[in-house]
């Protein structure tokens, strides 16, 4: 099969489209004929050795977490799936490749397009365990850092559902979109607190922080100095101040099934960048790393 992996640490040049053995279904596991791959920021970390400490890379590497396409194995033991099916989910064999394996996945509705599919399980997976761990519920004025961004905004439309006044950091290109999304949108950068408070005069009783720009002695202080109410996906000196660094280890497959539902009736909005070819993963990792693409940029096949 064809895929895209690289053989050592390094910039977006690294990336080379290669013949690789198929990957087969495991017990637990499918097989997926893959459709369309999502590009996160995490990839480029992890290539360029900045996570090597935490998640050591066996190489030749394929990366990829997240993707969606056609079953065409099913593996010992799998329920809810067979072959012909359409899925995303997680995966556990590199996603930028024609076939992968996944373990932890959901069926795709059928008025939500292969884009759209690929780009939501890590988005609602992180938030939904943010707003877990934070303990966000009805009647809470949440802060949203780098609200914008593809995993925060599903975050503020999460809280908002969840009865949540949302406060969210932006550009002041993106203030539009997330007054769509329900959110009372602030401007990033010097004198952040003094808008925060003056759009939440109520006070703020928790800070969900996808920025990482060195924003969490400020939310610490905005939530009036406790840290229990503060956690971050994108800071990673977050436990020196006793702040929590959330990850995404937990089964989900059930609840994707609802928020793929959600996505496909119009009720969760996941804003796609751009979609470039398999061959040009290179470009696709070198636009993720810019900081600058107003959406989920995806991988098709």
């Amino acid at each position: 099969m064809k895929a895209i992996q690289y053989e050592e640490y390094g910039g977006p040049e690294v990336l080379r489209l290669a013949e690789r053995e198929e990957p087969h279904a495991g017990p637990g596991q499918i097989r997926l004929k893959v459709k369309a791959v999502a590009v996160n920021p995490f990839d480029s970390k992890l290539r360029r050795g900045y996570m090597q400490q935490f998640i050591p890379v066996s190489f030749p590497h394929i990366p990829g977490t997240e993707g969606a396409g056609v079953v065409d194995e099913v593996g010992e033991g799998v329920t809810g799936a067979s072959v012909g099916d359409e899925v995303l989910g997680y995966i556990v064999s590199g996603s930028y490749a024609e076939y992968a394996l996944a373990e932890d996945f959901a069926l795709k509705p059928a008025g939500l397009g292969w884009e759209t599919a690929a780009a939501l399980p890590v988005a609602a997976r992180t938030s939904r365990h943010v707003l877990d761990t934070l303990k966000v519920t009805d009647g809470d004025t949440l802060l949203v850092h780098g609200a914008s961004g593809v995993v925060a905004s599903v975050g503020v439309q999460l809280a908002v559902a969840r009865g949540a006044t949302v406060i969210g950091t932006a550009a002041g290109n993106n203030h539009d979109y997330l007054r769509s999304l329900g959110a009372i949108p602030v401007t990033y950068g010097d004198g952040l607190a003094d808008r925060v408070r003056e759009a939440a005069p109520q006070g703020v009783d928790a800070v969900y922080d996808a920025a990482g720009n060195g924003v969490l002695e400020l939310s610490i202080e905005l939530v009036g100095g406790a840290t229990d109410r503060v956690a971050t996906i994108a800071d990673f000196g977050a436990p020196k101040l006793g702040v929590a660094m959330v990850g995404t280890d937990d089964p989900f497959g059930t609840e994707l099934a609802e928020y793929a539902r959600l996505a496909a009736e119009g009720g969760l909005n996941v804003r796609i960048a751009q979609s470039f070819p398999l061959t040009d993963a290179a470009k696709a990792q070198e636009l993720s790393e810019s900081g600058h693409p107003r959406g989920k940029l995806l991988l098709r096949l």
